[in-house]
């Protein structure tokens, strides 16, 4: 096989949507799978539709991703520039090539001209097309005497370059996924190539930048999959070597109804982009992954496995696994619904996989962010230890360990109802006077003791431990009751007990 070389060329029109994202990570794993180049190119032809802000965006989110770039506008490479603006210059000669080999032509048609045309067709009920039919009638210069048309050009009367799309044809390709297709071009239009203000369309630019740039395979969402034969076609009108293409296939909202789109964001309920985006204009701000708690290997580890699978039950990998394990043959061609509850459960897992160090390093920086709580060290990687595991989320761990940084005030009536009985308050009475006996405050120590005392005084598992939750957290909530007591101490455990038999007694 010849040298792999990629390309993912995002739009600066907005912020990167997770497809994108997957698009860029399959591209990704394929390049470095086959010991090949990854690059960046961005795709800025449309003027109209540019974004402030939205280039240094994309960057940034694919830096969180982990998704590296062998070139780049920004680490270099021998095929720059790698954004096409500053590419401009170049692209009017091969837009001249295809005309001079009557692979393409000028179009003069004004846009009211063209909307005209379409709401006549559409009276009657059909569908306006610039083909290979209409060209024969419209304001062109397959229409117009040469010399007239060298006079308009002269005097800047505004035109297009359109593709001049070949009469019942039929175009045969290949794609990695989805196998041999075929398709007559009398079912497709005469695409705009090249505009009078000398910036390309995508179609010409993409194609001229993916053969300068040697670029091999072309991976990219089932929605350039229309565009295909237009593409092919061109290669054939250069007389250059088309790249392999491999169309990846749609993400679907979570009921499997339609794509996943930018404009779903948090009306879904969770985030369709990686990082947080503010609009520039309106100021609207859409939630990210990063912002949300997600770790960026979850977030990379979920996306892989939206399209394609491994071929077995593993489903937690690293990008060096990942790029180990990745292939064509096992993408779907299918479109690949969205999963929020999966999603939540690859960012536990990796949570879970973190050290309580890590996790306690986290948590500390999110108390003292979020709550202004400034805490021990120590103590708090020991408290992230002790929950981590009933979370997705670090800024999860509040909701079941708050009893840790501050003594209840108020308990939870739903629970007090239900476990605070006649003779609790009695129980907990005896229960301080046993935990102030206990000199050896370790967990295991306060665990043997507090068995012991229940079990030779037949008190019942539940009354006790229920009543000293309640005591502790406020709450029936919380990890076991010996845990709790050794991380609280002994003098804060009696103060509890003390405050809530104040309250409750």
């Amino acid at each position: 096989m010849k040298e792999v070389r990629v390309r993912f060329a995002p739009s600066p029109t907005g912020p990167l949507h997770i497809g994108g994202v997957r698009t860029a990570l399959y591209n990704y794993l394929f390049a470095k799978k086959n010991g090949g180049k990854m690059i960046l190119r961005i795709e800025d032809t449309d003027q109209t539709r540019f974004v402030p802000g939205a280039e240094e965006y994309i960057v940034k989110s694919l830096d969180w991703c982990g998704i590296k770039f062998d070139e780049s506008d920004i680490v270099g490479g021998e095929y720059g520039p790698y954004r096409q603006s500053d590419r401009k210059p170049l692209y009017k000669q091969y837009s001249d090539q295809l005309i001079a080999n009557g692979f393409a032509y000028y179009a003069f048609d004004t846009a009211e001209e063209l909307d005209k045309y379409r709401a006549e067709a559409e009276s009657q009920k059909k569908t306006f097309i610039y083909n290979a039919e209409s060209r024969k009638t419209l304001r062109n210069s397959l229409t117009i005497a040469a010399e007239e048309v060298e006079k308009m050009i002269a005097e800047g009367v505004p035109y297009t370059v359109r593709f001049k799309m070949p009469e019942n044809y039929e175009v045969r390709m290949h794609d990695i996924i989805r196998g041999d297709i075929k398709v007559n071009t009398n079912t497709l239009d005469d695409k705009v190539l090249f505009k009078s203000d000398g910036m390309p369309t995508y179609h010409l630019a993409n194609i001229v930048d993916d053969h300068l740039m040697k670029i091999s395979h072309v991976i990219r969402g089932e929605e350039w999959l229309p565009s295909m034969p237009l593409h092919v076609l061109l290669y054939q009108a250069f007389g250059w070597e088309a790249p392999e293409f491999a169309h990846l296939p749609l993400l679907l909202k979570p009921d499997g109804n339609g794509k996943l789109s930018k404009r779903d964001g948090d009306r879904l309920g969770f985030p369709v982009f990686p990082l947080r985006w503010v609009d520039p204009k309106s100021g609207e701000v859409s939630s990210g992954y990063r912002e949300s708690g997600y770790y960026s290997e979850a977030f990379i580890n979920m996306l892989a496995l939206l399209g394609w699978n491994p071929g077995t039950e593993q489903e937690i990998f690293s990008m060096e696994e990942l790029i180990e394990a990745f292939s064509f043959e096992h993408c779907n061609k299918s479109g690949a619904r969205f999963n929020v509850d999966k999603t939540k459960w690859f960012n536990h897992e990796y949570l879970l996989k973190k050290s309580s160090e890590e996790v306690g390093e986290e948590y500390l920086q999110w108390l003292e962010t979020e709550k202004g709580i400034k805490a021990d060290r120590d103590y708090v990687v020991k408290v992230a230890g002790l929950v981590k595991d009933r979370v997705n989320f670090v800024k999860e761990l509040w909701d079941q360990s708050f009893f840790f940084f501050e003594a209840p005030t108020t308990y939870d009536e739903v629970t007090v109802k239900k476990r605070w009985k006649e003779n609790s308050p009695e129980l907990m009475r005896m229960a301080k006077e046993l935990i102030n006996s206990i000199d050896d405050f370790s967990a295991e120590n306060i665990e043997k003791v507090l068995n012991e005392w229940i079990t030779s005084n037949e008190l019942g598992m539940g009354p006790v431990m229920n009543g000293l939750r309640l005591m502790l957290v406020g709450a029936g909530k919380g990890p076991h009751i010996h845990e709790i007591l050794e991380l609280l101490g002994k003098e804060e455990a009696l103060k509890r007990i003390d405050k809530g038999l104040e309250v409750l007694a």
